[in-house]
């Protein structure tokens, strides 16, 4: 930066000091730059004209070079003298994409049956939310229900929080504390018996404790006949036919979401195979971490410990670091391609669309449309809500242009993939419901979208620049060797 054009920003400066400090023999505002720079100091005035000149020059330099950012930079001034300034702004910035031919990708997906047994299982749920309890004399075996008491207990002392009374538990149906089902089976009313398991919640998770459990009492359960009457009674239904051939229609449709979805994210991922996207490792660090600690922040909520979690899913910690490493890199990928070839089929977005987005995400996370609307204006969370769309509309191009078939060499239908990229269940949207069925992009498509239109690359350059502007000035006002 010349030092010309650094000028009107230095007697900038010099004229709001000289409004600040009072000088004998001067009037406030009147106090001459040479008396200035001996009272406070040259360096200082040029450190508060280069934190007002230093934005500017850092957000040309960004458009000059066609640059988007991605991170805060980080600046040095290597040069300041009477010459002009010079500085080095180093910061991630959103790579090149060259984007891969996508016609015609061709991917195979499973097909999408509903089995016999997938069709029984549900008719056996519907016939136990229609049940009845009896009274039994006898002791408890898998499948009835039992009344319980249970204390928990370590090294003696009783553990807060750990007791249960007259508690209904249907036994092996598992779920609550290991051993229990073991524990209770064979036990009749009245009789009780210690067992040791780990909690899932508290100060002691993942601990050995002591269990005490008491049966109180015992109920079998008497399950309705599978027939017409049965049919009449759970649905609109008049016979078993009927309502059998609703329940695989049912199960039918939500294959078909899945297959369409398994279908999506394979076309994503073939296209991601042909391409080399440099990934600011900046970015996948702040990825991983926020992944992270949302996984954690479900497992609390579930009252699970991380451990008892990767025992669930049989991997090590460094199995699943690993795994969450992949997939982080995969979103990143992912949304860096879809956003240019958002960008270079110059897609746009109608005010409606956005409006139907916004309602879907706040039924996904169970909010008030309107409330969860004034929440994303109020922190400026819009462009990136308007960026999920374009990767969406993105993705939905890629897979239109796609040849999907399933296992079987037939061609598999998509066409529940809303115009945003979401998908729809059909049914439910001819209804006026469109929050049913899968309603995510793809996890790496949507996840931890960053604001890199350009509107929002700009607010970032300047608040960036803003802040590290300070910070280097202030050091180089410090240290008085023109290093920030």
């Amino acid at each position: 930066m010349p030092f010309e054009e650094l000028k009107p920003s230095l007697d900038a400066a010099y004229k709001a000091i000289a409004q600040q400090i009072n000088v004998p023999g001067f009037r406030r505002g009147k106090v001459p730059p040479m008396v200035i720079d001996r009272q406070v100091g040259r360096e200082a005035v040029l450190a508060q004209a280069i934190n007002e000149a230093l934005p500017q020059v850092y957000n040309d330099a960004l458009r000059e070079n066609e640059l988007e950012p991605l991170s805060q930079p980080e600046l040095d001034i290597t040069r300041q003298d009477d010459e002009g300034l010079e500085f080095v702004a180093e910061l991630d910035v959103k790579p090149e994409v060259t984007i891969p031919s996508y016609d015609g990708l061709a991917v195979e997906v499973e097909d999408a049956v509903v089995t016999d047994e997938e069709v029984d299982t549900q008719l056996d749920a519907m016939r136990e939310r229609f049940g009845t309890l009896s009274d039994v004399e006898r002791p408890a075996a898998d499948g009835d229900f039992v009344t319980i008491d249970l204390q928990a207990t370590k090294d003696g002392e009783d553990i807060e929080g750990a007791q249960l009374s007259g508690m209904s538990y249907q036994v092996g149906r598992g779920g609550m504390l290991d051993g229990l089902d073991e524990a209770v089976t064979g036990l009749s009313a009245g009789d009780s018996t210690d067992f040791t398991s780990q909690l899932v919640a508290g100060d002691l998770v993942g601990q050995d404790v002591d269990v005490a459990v008491t049966v109180t009492g015992v109920q079998e359960q008497e399950l309705p006949e599978l027939d017409d009457d049965f049919a009449q009674q759970a649905s609109e239904f008049d016979t078993l036919e009927e309502l059998r051939a609703d329940v695989r229609e049912r199960l039918g449709r939500g294959k078909r979401l899945e297959q369409a979805a398994a279908a999506r994210d394979a076309v994503l991922e073939k296209l991601l195979e042909q391409v080399e996207i440099p990934l600011p490792e900046s970015m996948v660090a702040e990825e991983l971490t926020a992944r992270r600690q949302s996984i954690e922040q479900q497992l609390a909520q579930a009252g699970m410990s991380m451990q008892a979690y990767l025992d669930e899913e049989e991997q090590t910690v460094d199995e699943f670091e690993a795994d969450l490493s992949d997939r982080v890199r995969d979103a990143v990928a992912a949304q860096f391609l879809l956003d240019e070839i958002a960008k270079t089929e110059e897609f746009g977005i109608e005010q409606q669309e956005l409006s139907e987005h916004l309602i879907r995400r706040a039924q996904q996370s169970g909010q008030d449309p309107q409330e969860f609307a004034n929440h994303m204006f109020a922190h400026n969370h819009i462009p990136e809500l308007v960026q999920e769309i374009l990767r969406g509309k993105a993705l939905a191009k890629i897979v239109e242009a796609a040849t999907i078939t399933d296992a079987s060499g037939d061609p598999v239908d998509v066409t529940n993939l809303r115009p945003d990229g979401t998908l729809g269940d059909p049914a439910a949207d001819e209804a006026g419901d469109g929050a049913e069925g899968d309603d995510a992009v793809a996890e790496y498509a949507v996840g931890g979208a960053d604001e890199s239109a350009d509107e929002s690359a700009d607010e970032s350059a300047d608040e960036s620049a803003d802040e590290s502007a300070d910070e280097s000035a202030d050091e180089s006002a410090e240290q008085g060797d023109a290093k920030a």
